[in-house]
């Protein structure tokens, strides 16, 4: 959510901002809009106060007996009581607009974001680690599950239809195992607070992350109204909504792993096979509550910490800061982990790790009080995938392939897989 107020003081920057993230957004037509429910908020506050002054004579007139005065007075007061209930009907409205087109609207980039159009203008900062050279052909992950018998498709689209997967054996032990390495690392040396939230929410948490309501059609929605979280993101950001959060408590980072669902529904036709783009799906999600001063830092951090678990499962991958017109809705810089896929022979996201400034804090009226100071300021958010579950384990099959198709597990995973080795043919 944006502030009017800085809009209307810096509208070209706005422009400027809302043209590099191909928005049609105008600070010209906002402040119009914002204008009139200023308007419309003046003249309702007139007429209360005439209404207040008018109902007051009332008493006078009939302490000195003038019963017609009296009348004329009530009257009035009742036209007035009417005419207030208009404006408030008409302020309520205007307000409505505000917000709702303040609502779609997405957030500021950093001034050091790229300008571009789509992925091709992201840029690569950094890669890190070679891939690997294979004697043979190396093979994508679904042709590798399927052919060790625990990776079934068809099985999952008898229960459920397309882009699901049911996972066997040692691959389901695998996944766990990934999730549980991950979420393990998070706390006991990256310094987060582990959190089991709901993964079913109400509007509300939806609307102060970004998702609702511009993006509702990427969610699934219960008959009863509930949504099923598209991140731990969501619930995660969401306690600190409508709080005063302690500066001592400051910066607050805690993760989940968790269950996502999204409906993909800009995605028909793409990665149609596999495990890369399912409706449902688990990930471990990193979430940063600070000041302002300090989210930037946080950013570095937190993916810093998605960083370290890639090269504690010596994978191989890239890290891009994305381009004005390929960052997500509430973001005001991104940097995306890519990990290689020698199956496919290119890198691929498996993390993004996003700082959005106060535009989530706004949505959710989530604050701080500045040590010393009365007034209170709105937090700054953060949220990365700390990492994608089932895109690590896309990425730990097609590089820890062999020849004759087993899979070597990594020596970091051992331990939670209760000293396995190699995953062969069920």
């Amino acid at each position: 959510m944006h502030d009017m107020r800085w809009i209307r003081e810096n509208a070209d920057a706005f422009d400027r901002a809302m043209e590099a993230r191909s928005h049609e957004a105008r600070a010209a037509d906002l402040i119009t809009l914002n204008d009139q429910r200023l308007s419309v908020q003046s003249r309702m506050q007139e007429a209360q106060a005439e209404r207040n002054a008018t109902a007051k004579l009332i008493g006078k007139a009939k302490a000195t007996g003038d019963e017609d005065e009296a009348q004329r007075l009530m009257q009035a007061t009742s036209d007035l009581k009417a005419r207030v209930q208009a404006l408030e009907e008409e302020a309520r409205n205007v307000d409505a607009e505000v917000q709702d087109a303040l609502a779609g609207i997405p957030n500021i980039p950093h001034g050091d974001v790229p300008v571009g159009r789509d992925e091709d203008d992201n840029v690569v900062i950094r890669t890190i680690g070679e891939p690997r050279q294979f004697n043979f052909e190396p093979k994508e992950h679904f042709e590798l599950g399927e052919a060790l018998g625990l990776m079934d498709f068809e099985a999952a689209a008898k229960l459920s239809g397309s882009r699901f997967v049911v996972l066997r054996g040692a691959l389901a032990r695998l996944e766990r195992a990934i999730g549980n390495f991950f979420i393990n690392t998070q706390v006991d040396e990256f310094g987060f607070t582990e959190v089991n939230p709901p993964v079913l929410v109400r509007d509300e948490p939806l609307y102060g992350t970004g998702q609702l309501p511009k993006f509702a059609e990427d969610q699934f929605k219960t008959d009863d109204g509930f949504w099923l979280i598209p991140t731990a993101e969501v619930p995660l950001t969401n306690l600190v909504a409508d709080e005063i959060v302690p500066l001592d408590q400051l910066p607050m980072r805690v993760t989940a792993m968790t269950p996502c669902f999204r409906s993909e529904a800009g995605s028909a036709g793409r990665d149609t096979r596999g495990m890369i783009r399912q409706h449902q799906f688990t990930k471990v999600e990193m979430v940063c509550i600070t000041e302002p001063e300090k989210s930037l830092d946080e950013l570095e951090r937190m993916t810093g910490c998605a960083e370290k678990l890639l090269q504690k499962l010596d994978l191989p991958y890239q890290v891009m800061t994305l381009c004005t017109g390929d960052m997500g809705f509430g973001a005001r810089k991104t940097y995306d982990l890519e990990v290689w896929l020698p199956g496919q022979d290119r890198y691929r996201e498996i993390s993004s790790c996003s700082v959005c400034g106060d535009f989530q804090a706004r949505r959710m009226n989530a604050r701080y009080r500045p040590e010393g100071e009365k007034k209170t300021r709105f937090l700054h958010t953060l949220n990365g995938s700390g990492l994608a579950v089932g895109r690590t384990l896309i990425a730990v099959i097609e590089n820890y392939q062999q020849a004759d198709g087993s899979i070597v597990v990594p020596e970091v995973l051992r331990p939670y897989m209760g000293g396995l080795e190699v995953i062969t043919a069920a």
